[in-house]
């Protein structure tokens, strides 16, 4: 097969790079599940924006302080700088944010912000933005998407990527030739036991630099979410209760319902308060309250957040609900730069598959929306602007019958992730 531009993945980042396209492109979406399975659908917080300049400084120092001051200033700023810029774009493809009585965004706060400064719409801000973004891609008769169909590997010579390998949805395999090839293939959650991602995300671009030496940056900096609703079954995915009822108000309690730490704080640093406590009382879990939101304010800005309690018997806000922290977020990936080109010529990665050194050591909450967005659309303009650069070749004659293994090639491709994670967290306590 051939196209002009491949990406690989159909989250926030993937679509909203197709958007920005030229529209004289042929543009292929793969997307490994359906394109609603996507970590972007599951945001729930919000995306963060600069309100206003008199908040640049201190939106800036926030991310930088969560990030424990590993980010690049460079991405930092672009992110922050065109914020407004991406939210314009979200508004006018009809995303609902929710507002004051006078028609101005609403905006709330998560920990680690000394601001309020989210926008959102309820408790499912991910698919309200990722939904209108895909809505507008379909009406574009220059994009394709192929569902269920899933990359084994990229197609490569000296450094210059020409396309990909892909399982097709019928099982048959076929190489896609492309003047650029986009990895946008999300996290690496898939590979942990118990994770708020989906479990088909298993860090396969991750996989595929290692393999052929593309640059990676932070791959071991991997996030937890402090607060995820715990559960008994070990096959669940665990269901994420948003940051934004903790900035609303919930307070953590241990097994004495007695409040333990500043709920507040930066991810990293309550769940490390957790994990102290669930050691300490001997429990599997701590707790959560909702009691002090206000409870029309609950039901209005959480409502799926309430529903999945209240379906696994916990009434919220009248009840505490149990939770325990789960891999997350990815703050690691391949190593790009402001426009999100990898180390490999005619090869960009966007999303959470990247690396752009944003989130530094910890992402702050409700960054990775907008820093998806902002950067996909920046690597669409420079490869719009550049195409006419691009090499072409064609693989005719590669053996692609390697890849027929679908389980051994997952197999072998979640070790060299967590092989090369566990060698960097290893020099990491040998230094210290």
């Amino acid at each position: 097969m051939k196209t002009d531009i491949v990406i690989v993945g159909s989250g926030c980042s993937g679509l909203y790079c197709a958007y920005n396209l030229p529209r004289d492109k042929e543009i292929l979406i793969i997307t490994k599940d359906i394109v609603e399975h996507s970590d972007s659908y599951l945001a729930q917080g919000g995306m963060c924006m600069l309100t206003d300049e008199e908040d640049y400084d201190s939106y800036f120092y926030d991310t930088m302080r969560a990030g424990h001051f590993e980010n690049d200033t460079a991405a930092v700023e672009t992110m922050i700088k065109s914020s407004p810029d991406i939210v314009t774009d979200l508004v006018e493809f009809g995303a609902d944010f929710h507002r004051e009585e006078d028609g101005s965004l609403s905006y709330t706060r998560e920990g680690a912000h000394s601001r309020n400064r989210i926008i959102f719409h309820e408790d499912v801000t991910g698919k309200e933005i990722t939904s209108h973004i895909y809505e507008r891609v379909k009406q574009l008769p220059n994009v394709t998407i192929k569902e269920h169909w899933t990359m084994v590997d990229i197609l490569c010579e000296d450094n210059v990527c020409y396309g990909v390998v892909v399982k097709k949805d019928d099982g048959t395999l076929d190489t896609i030739t492309a003047n650029y090839t986009v990895l946008a293939s999300g996290g690496i959650g898939g590979i942990y036991r118990y994770s708020t991602n989906y479990r088909h995300l298993t860090g396969d671009a991750i996989a595929l630099a290692l393999k052929h030496g593309i640059e990676l940056k932070n791959t071991n900096y991997v996030q937890i979410h402090p607060t995820t609703f715990y559960t008994e079954n070990e096959t669940d995915r665990s269901f994420l209760i948003s940051e934004s009822v903790r900035g609303e108000g919930a307070v953590l309690l241990d097994k004495k319902m007695k409040r333990f730490t500043d709920e507040l704080q930066p991810r990293d640093v309550v769940t490390g308060e957790i994990r102290k406590q669930m050691k300490k009382d001997g429990t599997d879990f701590v707790w959560l309250s909702m009691k002090p939101i206000d409870r029309e304010q609950l039901e209005s800005h959480f409502p799926n957040i309430v529903k999945h309690c209240r379906e696994y018997g916990y009434n919220v806000p009248d009840d505490c609900i149990p939770v325990v922290p789960a891999q997350h977020y990815f703050m690691g990936g391949i190593k790009v730069n402001l426009e999100s080109k990898t180390s490999m010529d005619q090869l960009y990665a966007v999303g959470e598959t990247a690396c752009n050194g944003v989130h530094g050591k910890n992402r702050l909450a409700s960054n990775s929306l907008l820093e998806s967005l902002v950067f996909a659309k920046r690597a669409a303009i420079q490869m719009g602007e550049q195409y006419n650069t691009t090499k072409q070749k064609e693989f005719e004659n590669i053996d692609i019958t390697k890849y027929q293994d679908g389980d051994a090639l997952a197999k072998e491709y979640k070790k060299l992730v967590l092989d090369e994670i566990d060698r960097l967290n290893n020099e990491a306590q040998q230094a210290v």
